[in-house]
């Protein structure tokens, strides 16, 4: 089973996201960050598990938690969670800019 780790970018918009839930629903954010736990434990197991997002990134999969994608990438030694982000978002737009 591989470890999982979690890049800056992906803290910075998992307080994003918990920011926003602060403002108007602690136990919902408390909700979806217990989500977020379980299904990273989940991809240890079976990083398959997500869509391929390969039109992004290459090799970059995802799934969806609420209406946030976790995008992530398997290497030989970890689960990267690399973003957080609404799946309402400009994907392509976010990953053109290079910053995942």
């Amino acid at each position: 089973m591989r470890d999982y780790i979690i890049s800056p970018l992906a803290i910075q918009d998992l307080q994003a996201i918990v920011d926003y839930f602060a403002t108007f629903s602690v136990p919902a954010g408390e909700a979806f960050l217990a989500k977020f736990a379980v299904w990273c434990q989940k991809l240890r197991g079976f990083p398959a598990i997500g869509k391929r997002y390969d039109g992004l990134r290459l090799g970059l999969r995802g799934v969806l938690i609420d209406d946030y994608i976790v995008f992530y990438r398997v290497t030989d030694e970890a689960i990267e969670i690399v973003r957080v982000v609404s799946g309402r978002r400009d994907l392509a737009a976010l990953f053109d800019a290079g910053d995942a």
